[in-house]
């Protein structure tokens, strides 16, 4: 899940992180540009600028002073064109065979590939982009999955919400989409052996945009380290199931990702390797532990501060719910009736996309809106150049599902997945996850917050700094309270303080 994994760049660590990282990896070039803009201070770049304005506001201030169109800039000790506004990531996603390539900062590499891997290039290890694992995550391959997405959200409200009048929402979520891609991608659900392999990939993220020297105690030394741990126990799952299919034990496991990896051959006829489908299931596994979990978070955000936004998804819902037998599963028919619900999800993630955009690197000379951008030099595109502007999105911080009723916002200007060949191959799992879980919630519990002014921080996705704590409000339980009521509350976060 290359695109989603590139996402990961946004917050740009901490300056002194930036200052040794650039002293390590400054690298020379000769190229010369007429790009407008500033590398910034020597070795330290603009990287603190960035830090410190946060990705929307350092792009935003750069557009009105040097140029809307692309901008150069020195980040992660990199030559960096900053590409803006919808042309620019036409232009991106429409010449990624021809004159771009994949990029990963060097610590993100380090933490996640096998050290064999690490100095080859990104589309070399990228194996979720061959078509066939591309297949995997189609539309019409996931729709077996979406009884088991529903069934275990059931079992996880009915653990971890129900028994609770107050939740955190952000924490649970990572949990559930975690567990739930530990299943389906490897048929894994014993509770111990999820926690395990969570606890390392909470030391990857915690780490792999941190001081990259490798020094133990640090939060580097952390990602290093969680993410050889993982990389074993994936290399253990993998053997284990090689071990079953050739003793025919494969016959409850077949359906899922892993199994499908060890027997399907790519294009050029050949089996991926075990560490090529580690590879990939680290990418899976990542991009679930955050992007995934961060969307469901902000989508149940909103859903707590608008009522209105709120019962339109729950008439919605509700009678999808009213149309089910007594414990029959959701079906790709209705997930296909939940039109308002996915248009209200996309307006989340406009607003709190859950990645910031995507690196690229240049590999060939080109010119673009009248400036050359050099071989070698790195490309960033951001979401914030198109989701917030008034031109493509009247009054761009209201929430309003209703934008993307009909023919929807304009090619290129809402790109949550990316565009072009590199668009997230799992943007149809990440559907299908974020409306069965809003189905649950919805239909089980009202939602009102307990901090309303909660900020927002931005570690690896967006995160709400205390987790987004809420109180559950039964169905039974907001009906016999709004028998007692005049009206129900119509502002955010007020909720029913004031009915009990």
């Amino acid at each position: 899940m290359e695109t989603l994994i590139t996402y990961l760049f946004p917050l740009l660590i901490f300056p002194t992180s930036i200052f040794l990282f650039l002293l390590i990896h400054k690298k020379d070039s000769k190229n010369e540009t007429n790009l407008p803009g500033s590398s910034g201070w020597p070795f330290i770049g603009e990287n603190m600028d960035f830090a410190m304005l946060g990705a929307q506001k350092y792009v935003s201030e750069r557009m009105k002073r040097y140029s809307p169109d692309v901008f150069k800039t020195s980040l992660l000790g990199e030559k960096m064109a900053v590409f803006c506004g919808a042309h620019g990531n036409k232009f991106l996603f429409t010449n990624e065979t021809k004159l771009l390539t994949s990029w990963w900062p060097e610590s993100m590499k380090k933490a996640l590939l096998f050290p064999e891997f690490v100095n080859n290039p990104v589309k070399e290890v990228t194996s979720l982009q061959r078509n066939f694992i591309r297949d995997i995550l189609k539309p019409e391959a996931l729709k077996r999955y979406i009884s088991e997405m529903d069934c275990m959200a059931r079992n996880h409200l009915e653990t971890d919400w129900a028994p609770y009048t107050e939740v955190s929402i952000f924490p649970l979520s990572k949990k559930y989409t975690f567990a739930l891609a530990c299943k389906l991608f490897m048929s894994i659900d014993d509770q111990k052996h999820v926690e395990k392999l969570a606890d390392h990939f909470t030391l990857i993220t915690n780490g792999m945009f941190s001081t990259p020297i490798n020094i133990l105690g640090t939060a580097y030394n952390g990602a290093i380290k969680g993410g050889k741990l993982v990389r074993d126990e994936l290399m253990n799952i993998i053997a284990e199931r090689k071990r079953k299919i050739l003793k025919n034990e494969d016959i409850n496991l077949g359906g899922d990702l892993l199994s499908q990896m060890l027997s399907m051959k790519d294009e050029n006829g050949e089996f991926m390797t075990d560490m090529e489908i580690s590879n990939s299931i680290i990418g899976l596994l990542v991009a679930s532990y955050e992007t995934t979990s961060s969307t469901v978070t902000f989508v149940l955000k909103y859903l707590a501060e608008i009522p209105d936004v709120y019962e339109k998804v729950l008439k919605e819902q509700m009678s999808i719910a009213e149309s089910k037998g007594p414990g029959e599963f959701l079906n790709w028919n209705d997930i296909e009736k939940m039109k308002y619900s996915w248009n209200m999800a996309r307006e989340a993630l406009r607003l709190i996309p859950p990645a910031q955009g995507s690196f690229r690197e240049v590999v060939a000379d080109f010119s673009y809106a009248g400036y050359t951008i050099p071989k070698g030099w790195k490309t960033f595109w951001t979401v914030h150049t198109t989701h917030k502007d008034p031109k493509h999105f009247p009054d761009p911080e209201k929430f309003d599902p209703t934008r993307f009723e009909g023919s929807g916002p304009a090619p290129y200007t809402f790109v949550p997945f990316g565009g072009g060949p590199r668009m997230c191959p799992g943007r149809e799992y990440a559907r299908l996850e974020v409306l069965v879980f809003m189905h649950n919630v919805v239909t089980r519990f009202r939602l009102e917050k307990l901090m309303p002014n909660e900020k927002i921080i931005f570690h690896s996705s967006p995160t709400p700094i205390n987790g987004l704590p809420v109180r559950l409000i039964p169905h039974n339980e907001s009906v016999r309270l709004s028998k007692n009521m005049v009206s129900m509350p119509t502002t955010p976060g007020k909720a029913y303080t004031d009915m009990i």
